[in-house]
């Protein structure tokens, strides 16, 4: 077990105060967020740990610009999200914010070089995708189509794609969530290789309270509120992590 770095002194990358969402299904309210009062640090890597239904992905998908809260504030680096206009938001989410999802949505005509560089063809100062696939340890992998693929595989490319362009924050909603043990551990690897190396916020929302054991702060999440949050003294390698 390696030991966890302490990013309390670390810049804070998001701050949210108060964060309620509402979804209105006809006649029926949804509340996803109930509240929700959260500091995120540069380097840091943290685990949203929660039941489905608990809130982790309406926050995610709010701290990525990709929804916006019924009430609330965040802010990215000082900047307001909330409120921010779709430009600015899609401007936000290019340059700031790289995604990871349970589904790689990969294009299947495209080698998996061909997918990162479609990234870091929009992208300011970008990874090389030759870089960012070494990163994931897909080096000899990068001429192959997803078809060629593992699942396992498909995901470290769809990471490749995601850190390409030099984020400052990893979002990934579920990402070993399609994947047995053994590939998982293989895509939590290279998360936390991105983590180390990059130094990009990363933050990653599971069920699986076995993963939080890599983290550097756990947050748990539970009826759309902050139910406790603790800080591991060491993280444990994904090596060590079976489910």
């Amino acid at each position: 077990m390696q030991a966890t770095a302490d990013h309390r002194s670390a810049e804070v990358v998001f701050r949210a105060t108060g964060l309620t969402k509402i979804y209105r299904m006809g006649d029926v309210e949804v509340h996803a967020l109930r509240g929700v009062d959260l500091e995120l640090r540069a380097g840091e890597f943290v685990v949203l740990l929660g039941a489905s239904g608990s809130g982790k992905s309406t926050l995610l998908n709010i701290l990525g610009g990709l929804d916006a809260p019924t009430a609330g504030r965040v802010e990215c680096r000082g900047h307001p999200l909330t409120g921010a206009g779709d430009e600015e938001l899609t401007r936000f989410r290019r340059e700031h914010v790289g995604f990871v999802f349970q589904f790689y949505n990969l294009i299947p005509s495209l080698t998996a070089r061909e997918n990162v560089a479609l990234v870091t063809e929009i992208a300011t100062e970008p990874m090389a995708p030759e870089a960012a696939l070494a990163l994931v340890d897909l080096t000899d992998r990068m001429d192959h189509f997803p078809a060629q693929l593992s699942g396992g595989e498909q995901q470290r490319v769809a990471i490749a794609r995601a850190i390409a362009k030099r984020p400052d924050v990893l979002l990934c909603d579920e990402p070993t969530g399609a994947l047995d043990s053994a590939t998982g551990v293989r895509v939590l690897e290279a998360l936390e290789r991105t983590n180390l190396e990059t130094g990009a916020l990363t933050v990653v929302i599971t069920h699986n309270a076995v993963i939080a054991r890599m983290a550097d702060r756990v947050i748990h999440l539970s009826d759309g509120r902050i139910a406790g949050e603790e800080r591991n003294a060491g993280r444990a390698p994904p090596s060590e992590l079976h489910w």
